[in-house]
């Protein structure tokens, strides 16, 4: 016997959202963050180093060295990208500029991909809603495109989407190929050869990208779940009998993806469960509650009111496929580092699990999310605002002192462009508000209009108001300058203790050669990085003490907004005499 389905929809309920608005959106959400931004400390400088010394040719392009060092992932594919781009785009772009080109077509691709999935999973017979007595139910293709309209602002209201999507690394690969695997196994029953290319695009994308697992367990998983859901292609016309045997096709993927994960020698276990169990734990529920926000809250209703199409012994692959890849990254995040880029990869299947609660929410719970949304968006924005224009104008002087305490040396910079962009948007959210506070109850998307443009208007407040200061605070270019300035910007530097992120930016943002302390040291400076007196518990074990004889200590330049990120800088006798 079949669940009544707890979807009650009207034909009117499923209007249509403006393409141009979603468009638009979207376009405000992918752009700021790739253009104009210096690449940041951490996995985004790192990743950039790599391609750098790819596209320069001087390391091999399937055994890649960064000061000697191979890459802390397995999959080379970030790095091919980033670098190709940089062959083919310089000179007529930046190095770093080409460099983001792939990773943002990554991003469109991630959203299509996510739209396009959750619109396969809502045509599923039993994701639709209840057929009316006398009509005026929403239509099967109607229901599907507004479902996957929500969907796709769930997964832009997301507030750890916003960084991590905008860095060239193989996070956003990885997250890239998994929207194209979990779009092409939800429409493998429905569209057979070209979803199945999806899949295997997909799967083939992780495994390059240092996520042979997950390019392994998505398919088998599904594949697994045919055998105990309800037929997908039960009473739709649209299905023909040649896309049937997908679950095999899902399981030849993933053979595949294993087979090329082992020769290419990429299997490696990095388990690191939690340690502490109090603070460890705490830390990785307090990283789900704000990175998955607001799309948590809305997959759990879902789970609650379809609980009886999830526990009925022929429950619907339109909630398990989502559950599925929901579990898997919840499993990767509390056993791998860092948690939070493994966490990134749930997206896109959580925003499907938050897009079928959309039909069953009540009004007063919409309400609800209108209000907190408006609120909690409104007054970040407020804060954005005031702190830039206390850096700009002294007033208020508060915000102003503590940027100068928290970024010492930094001085603000004004910008016409910035300022317009910052307007616009601001006046577009100003009307947004006045239109969701009309009378729009129809919708069935509406409650996550306020959530998707909120993010959206942040972010890109953020990178427009503040990218000056956030430049100067989250990269190592003011530390990194000055070492090869006080060096007298040399053509070439020794180097000890220098981590992966530190030789990049050195070679980057210093425009230095950086060469190992050997016996027979041929540059007059070597900059060194003193060992951490409280290393991290997993941090790999400092490096010898180098003989310095020979080499006196000239300067010690920290980083402005770190002041226990310090590096030595030593010049070599000879050069005195």
């Amino acid at each position: 016997m079949n669940q009544p389905s707890p979807a009650i929809v009207a034909q009117n309920a499923v209007q249509r959202l403006p393409r141009w608005a979603l468009l638009l959106l979207c376009t405000a959400y992918m752009v700021p963050g790739f253009v104009g931004r210096t690449p940041w400390r951490g996995a985004d400088m790192t990743a950039l180093g790599y391609m750098l010394e790819l596209a320069q040719g001087h390391t091999p392009w399937m055994a890649p060295l960064l000061g000697g060092m191979p890459p802390e992932t397995d999959g080379l594919l970030p790095y091919w990208l980033g670098a190709w781009a940089m062959g083919l785009l310089s000179p007529a772009l930046p190095m770093e500029q080409a460099a983001r080109i792939p990773f943002v077509l990554l991003l469109v691709l991630t959203l299509v991909a996510t739209w396009y999935g959750i619109y396969a999973l809502a045509r599923n017979p039993g994701a639709q809603p209840v057929a009316f007595a006398f009509g005026g139910e929403a239509q099967p293709a109607d229901y599907a495109r507004a479902m996957a309209d929500g969907g796709l602002l769930a997964l832009l209201a997301c507030l750890g989407l916003a960084q991590p999507s905008h860095e060239t690394t193989s996070y956003l690969v990885q997250l890239c190929c998994t929207a194209l695997v979990f779009h092409g196994l939800a429409a493998a029953p429905l569209q057979g050869a070209s979803a199945g290319a999806t899949l295997a695009a997909g799967s083939v994308g992780l495994v390059l990208s240092g996520a042979p697992a997950l390019a392994v367990l998505y398919p088998l998983g599904a594949a697994v779940l045919s055998l105990v859901c309800a037929d997908a292609h039960e009473a739709d016309d649209n299905t023909s009998r040649a896309t049937r045997p997908w679950p095999v096709l899902a399981l030849a993927v993933a053979l595949v993806a294993a087979l090329l994960a082992w020769w290419l020698d990429m299997w490696r276990w990095r388990l690191a469960w939690p340690q502490d169990q109090d603070k460890e734990w705490l830390a990785l529920a307090r990283l789900l509650a704000w990175f998955t926000w607001p799309a948590w809250p809305l997959a759990l209703w879902t789970l609650w009111r379809w609980r009886r199409h999830i526990l009925h012994r022929r429950p619907q692959r339109h909630l398990l496929l989502p559950l599925w890849f929901v579990l898997i990254s919840l499993v990767t995040t509390a056993a791998t580092q860092p948690a939070d880029r493994a966490l990134l990869l749930s997206l896109p299947a959580l925003a499907a699990l938050a897009a079928f609660a959309l039909p069953t929410l009540r009004r007063s719970m919409a309400a609800l999310i209108d209000w907190f949304t408006l609120l909690f968006f409104s007054i970040s924005a407020i804060a954005i605002w005031v702190i830039w224009l206390s850096t700009q104008t002294g007033v208020p002087a508060k915000p102003a002192a503590n940027v100068a305490k928290l970024a010492r040396g930094f001085v603000p910079e004004f910008s016409l462009a910035a300022l317009a962009i910052a307007l616009a948007a601001t006046l577009a959210w100003c009307a947004l508000v006045a239109w969701r506070a009309g009378r729009h109850r129809s919708a069935i998307w509406k409650s996550l209009v306020l959530p998707a443009a909120g993010a959206t208007l942040c972010w890109l407040l953020l990178m427009s108001l503040w990218l000056p200061m956030l430049d100067y605070a989250r990269s190592d270019a003011p530390q990194m300058r000055a070492v090869a300035r006080l060096a007298g910007e040399p053509a070439c530097m020794h180097m000890h203790g220098l981590d992966r992120n530190q030789i990049a930016a050195l070679q980057w943002h210093g425009k230095l050669r950086l060469m190992p302390l050997q016996a027979d040291a041929s540059c007059g400076w070597l900059v060194l990085a003193p060992p951490d007196p409280a290393p991290a518990p997993n941090a790999p074990a400092p490096l010898p003490a180098p003989d310095l004889s020979g080499w006196t200590l000239r300067h010690t330049v920290d980083r402005p907004t770190g002041r226990n990120d310090v590096l030595e800088l030593y010049q070599r006798d000879a050069q005195r005499e």
